[in-house]
C-alpha cells in the first residue's frame, strides 16, 4: 500500500471510530489497528492524534462546501438554481437531505460533532457554524430573493428562513438516531414545504 492511500485510510478510520465514540476516547493505537498498520507507521503520516482530526476536518468541509447548500452562508453562489416554486423546492431540499444522510464522510462526521460539541471548543465552534449559522444565513438569502422576486410574500426573512430550515434540520438528527424513519421524514419535509409555501403566497393583485 502506498504512502498516499495509507494516508486516506487513516483519516477513514479515524473518522468511524471518532463518529461512534468521539475524538478524545479514541486511541492512537485503535486508529493503527483499524488500518492495520503499527503506530510507528502512522506516525509517519501525521505527528499526533490532533493532526489527524485538522485533516479530516479540513477534507469533510471541503467536500460539504462543494455539494451542500447548508454548508453556504453565501447564497449567491447558487443564485441560478434558486427554487422558484414549492415542486421545485422540495425536489431541492430532499436531494440535499439524502445526501447529507448518506454521504458517508459527511454522516460521520456531523455525528461526531454530535459527540464532541460539549467537550471540544472548536469542533462546538464549527457545530454552530456548519449546522445553524451558515444554514440560517444561506436560507435567509434565498428568503429575500424570493421575496424580491414575489415568489414569496413580504415578511421577516430572518424568521422566514429560521422556519423553513430548522424542522428540517431536527427530522435530519431524527434520522441519524433512527435511520429507518427515513421515508416518514422525506414525506414530513415535503408537506412542511408545500405548507410554507402556501402560507407565504403572495395576495392576489
Amino acid at each position: 500500500m502506498d504512502r498516499g492511500n495509507t494516508k486516506q485510510e487513516i483519516l477513514e478510520a479515524a473518522l468511524e471510530l471518532f463518529s461512534v465514540q468521539g475524538f478524545e476516547a479514541t486511541s492512537i493505537a485503535q486508529i493503527a489497528s483499524a488500518v492495520g498498520i503499527r503506530k510507528a507507521s502512522l506516525y509517519s503520516h501525521f505527528e499526533n492524534k490532533q493532526a489527524i482530526l485538522d485533516a479530516i476536518v479540513k477534507e469533510v468541509l471541503e467536500q460539504y462546501a462543494a455539494h451542500s447548500i447548508f454548508a453556504r452562508a453565501d447564497w449567491q453562489r447558487d443564485v441560478g438554481s434558486f427554487p422558484q416554486t414549492s415542486d421545485d423546492a422540495v425536489k431541492m431540499i430532499q436531494g440535499q437531505v439524502r445526501y447529507i444522510l448518506h454521504d458517508p464522510a459527511i454522516s460521520r462526521a456531523r455525528k461526531m460533532l454530535v459527540i464532541e460539541q460539549f467537550q471540544n471548543p472548536e469542533l462546538a465552534n464549527l457545530q454552530t457554524k456548519q449546522n445553524y449559522s451558515d444554514v440560517l444565513g444561506y436560507f435567509t438569502g434565498l428568503m429575500k430573493r424570493l421575496i424580491r422576486q414575489s415568489v414569496l410574500a413580504e415578511d421577516d426573512p430572518e424568521i422566514m428562513a429560521a422556519q423553513f430550515c430548522l424542522p428540517i434540520s431536527t427530522w435530519i438528527s431524527l434520522c441519524d438516531r433512527e435511520p429507518e424513519r427515513e421515508p416518514e421524514v422525506m414525506d414530513l419535509v415535503e408537506k412542511h414545504i408545500r405548507q410554507f409555501f402556501k402560507v407565504y403566497q403572495p395576495a392576489a393583485r
